[in-house]
């Protein structure tokens, strides 16, 4: 039984196969998948795929690289969508400073109101950060964020990062990176985690773990991000398997 956190089956990588690579990932042992929106056309597309499959569930929201195309209809959209049971988080939301598609000033503003969403919907959140640790982390506490709590996706901080998120009531959320050969950092930071704080994703269909760097990702392939994290924390892989499992379900369930 794994748990992939963070999914993009809307993404157009999988218009040829979409529903072939998700019941790929079922028959291997992937059973639940959190499907992430990041624009708006996406929130629709991850509703409607949770609705088609019993494991699959929803994040409604808008990534940081959208931020510019938000308005008051879009976020009345975000918080409606909430109303369906298969809609678990809000997210994917957070800042990108590393393309900064959007300018940073409304990255933060948007950033901001989701969480207020969040706050008014009790659900928790998905946050992208990128190049932008200390604003992003000003903003979660500022905003409260910590009485919703949730994941910080693809976790590229240190330590010292780490244990800021975790105190203010977040998941470390791990991926294919964990896996490449210049992950030391991060292998360091899933060593400090105590492994009730710990989450496992794919972000398929992008950072595609070793041994199959350069293909497309698919929630199918988390299993080698549970087989590395097992490594470096001493424990098996169904003791990692499960663990995670847990935590993913105790927070979005």
């Amino acid at each position: 039984m794994l748990f992939d956190t963070h999914a993009h089956f809307n993404d157009k990588r999988f218009n040829s196969d979409r529903d072939e690579a998700i019941k790929n990932a079922y028959n291997s042992g992937v059973s639940y998948i959190v499907n992430v929106s990041y624009n708006e056309l996406s929130i629709d597309h991850s509703i409607s795929l949770s609705k088609k499959y019993d494991f699959i569930y929803a994040a409604v929201g808008i990534h940081p690289h959208y931020s510019k195309e938000i308005n008051s209809n879009i976020l009345d959209k975000i918080k409606k969508s909430t109303t369906n049971k298969k809609v678990v988080a809000i997210g994917e939301i957070g800042l990108d400073y590393y393309r900064d598609l959007s300018p940073r000033d409304i990255q933060k503003s948007r950033f901001i109101e989701q969480i207020e969403i969040a706050k008014e919907v009790k659900l928790p959140i998905i946050v992208h950060i990128r190049e932008a640790n200390q604003d992003a982390l000003n903003i979660l506490k500022e905003s409260n964020a910590k009485d919703v709590g949730g994941i910080i996706h693809s976790f590229s901080g240190d330590i010292k990062m780490a244990k800021e998120v975790i105190d203010n009531n977040f998941y470390i959320s791990v991926g294919g990176p964990i896996t490449y050969k210049n992950s030391k950092s991060l292998e360091d930071v899933v060593k400090y985690t105590p492994l009730d704080k710990l989450l496992i994703e794919t972000d398929c269909p992008y950072l595609t773990p070793e041994p199959h760097r350069g293909e497309r990702n698919d929630s199918s392939l988390i299993k080698y991000v549970a087989q590395k994290i097992a490594k470096i924390k001493g424990k098996t892989f169904e003791e990692i398997a499960a663990i995670t499992t847990e935590n993913g379900k105790k927070l979005f369930f």
